[in-house]
């Protein structure tokens, strides 16, 4: 179960770049959508202080900060948090000095809790997952303050036996900002956990019976008889957002942003990785790959006779270095009136877009510098006879051992559904006997008969299909990249900007034989 509670900021040291307030206090009921929640004194462990983030509206994309120190008394817990030098930690830190964010909010994991036969959760044992910057308290006065908790989590459906989301009443306490040593940056890991939504403890309508159609039914029939009171109760309940569409506006969630192209680079990473050389749009590099080439000889030899003379013979293997680029044009008015979070996203998305290119790149240089494998069936055994002649055929080709392969979704979905002659999993079994890897739906990368499975998008999804995975030796193939950068053009003529990522890429497979491709039979 996770809980996240909001509590007021109370420091702000722009020059030392803290920020301090209460965490969360203990004991102090706070009113969710199933009940009052308390947290007992001493119930929340935070494992490692330097762990702790603080992130920004609970994205765990943006950390702006870290934790500095914590201290935990009978009645709560305060923390202080460091703020990054970055435009953004700095654009949160002026913020939250002027009061335009003026809540830490604690995600936690409960371990242990108890409810009270008044309906009250006591939560006994919880974890610090993570501290976010929010938005304003919920009232002005700042003792009830909102609940804050990820978008993502919002759009969950509200399951109150694993989570609840609570709004805390304390009143605020001077908190001392202290300046400590800065602990190195950890990533957090955040789970996507239903939400159930915080109900305010004042009602501002007159209550109704009306609880159901059922109850609609009886009211309106009621009111027809003269009964006002039910009169009432029916037209309270008529009087919905239907009736008074001009008070329902739009609203955009200015913390999230839903996009399918979150994939990364598999085929990159299987892969050995390089600097580019900082000129030329060439690379070439010395080989000697015997037989081609001829390799120096060393054989037996008797007392003063002449030692093995086999001369040397190398040659050049040449790479072209491609440039890979995307734009945008982005008018004025978008960059000055849009939200903050256009740009974010939009630098994002542009990051991505050539995260895709160049994988997708590397997937063609497998393609086209590779061996083909024997061929083999699209089943398990078929697999097995892959992975296990294909791995030795690269040793003894490359003189490097095979320790990755490459998979395309199609045949990521075929292993996990592969079972031996019991039906039991071969692939994905929680406790087995003799595990022939580890492959699941909950990672793109796992372990297939002793190689490292990097599932890649980019490859040929259809499983059996020729070339829908690699056997990799690592040192084989070499990406060589160059630092991706921005470019970006005022056009005055339209008032608009012209923005580019560009990087250059030179993938280089050294030895085919280190790269064998599936082949279906």
């Amino acid at each position: 179960m996770k809980l996240t509670f909001s509590s007021e900021i109370q420091a702000a040291d722009v020059e030392r770049r803290i920020i301090a307030g209460v965490v969360v206090p203990f004991n102090k009921v706070g009113y969710t959508s199933v009940g009052p929640v308390i947290f007992e004194p001493g119930s929340i462990s935070i494992p490692d202080t330097k762990n702790v983030k603080l992130l920004a509206n609970h994205d765990s994309t943006n950390p702006i900060g870290r934790a500095q120190a914590f201290q935990t008394s009978d009645t709560q817990i305060t923390g202080s948090f460091k703020i990054s030098s970055s435009a953004t930690g700095q654009d949160f830190l002026i913020r939250a000095s002027e009061g335009l964010i003026a809540s830490l909010s604690i995600g936690v994991e409960v371990v242990a809790s108890k409810p009270s036969k008044d309906g009250t959760l006591y939560v006994q044992e919880a974890i610090m997952k993570e501290v976010s910057l929010v938005e304003s308290p919920a009232f002005s006065d700042a003792v009830v303050t909102k609940v804050a908790a990820s978008e993502s989590e919002a759009a969950q459906p509200t399951n109150p036996t694993t989570e609840s989301e609570s709004v805390v009443t304390t009143a605020p306490e001077e908190v001392p900002v202290e300046a400590t040593e800065e602990a190195p940056v950890v990533e957090a890991a955040a789970a996507v956990r239903p939400t159930i939504k915080a109900a305010a403890p004042y009602f501002t309508s007159p209550r109704s019976p009306i609880q159901s159609m059922g109850g609609y039914a009886l009211h309106t029939i009621k009111a027809k008889l003269g009964d006002e009171d039910s009169a009432l109760y029916v037209r309270a309940a008529a009087d919905s957002m239907t009736t008074n569409t001009a008070f329902n506006p739009t609203q955009y969630l200015s913390n999230m942003f839903v996009s399918n192209t979150n994939f990364g680079r598999p085929a990159v990473d299987a892969c050995s990785r390089a600097v580019l050389p900082a000129s030329g749009l060439t690379l070439n590099i010395p080989s000697l790959i015997v037989p081609t080439d001829t390799a120096p000889t060393v054989a037996s030899t008797a007392e003063s006779a002449a030692p093995s003379d086999t001369g040397m013979t190398s040659e050049y293997l040449s790479y072209s270095v491609t440039k890979y680029a995307g734009q945008q044009t982005i008018s004025l008015e978008l960059i000055e009136r849009s939200d903050p979070i256009f740009m974010d996203q939009l630098m994002i998305q542009l990051e991505r877009a050539y995260l895709k290119a160049t994988d997708a790149a590397v997937i063609a240089a497998l393609i086209a510098g590779g061996t083909a494998a024997t061929a083999t069936a699209a089943t398990s055994a078929g697999l097995i006879s892959y992975l296990s002649a294909e791995s030795a055929k690269a040793y003894a080709g490359t003189s490097y051992f095979a320790k990755n392969v490459v998979i395309g979704t199609g045949t990521w979905g075929a292993v996990m559904g592969y079972v031996d002659s019991t039906g039991r999993p071969i692939y994905n079994a929680s406790q087995p006997w003799n595990a022939a890897g580890d492959v699941k739906s909950s990672s793109i990368k796992g372990n297939l008969l002793g190689l490292d499975a990097y599932v890649d998008v980019n490859a040929v999804a259809t499983n059996g299909a020729n070339n829908s995975a690699f056997v990799i030796a690592p040192e084989a193939v070499v990406v060589y990249e160059s630092p991706t950068a921005m470019f970006s053009v005022n056009v005055v003529s339209s008032m608009s900007v012209n923005l580019a990522i560009y990087g250059y890429m030179a993938p280089a497979v050294l030895q085919a034989k280190g790269v064998r491709k599936y082949v279906t039979s």
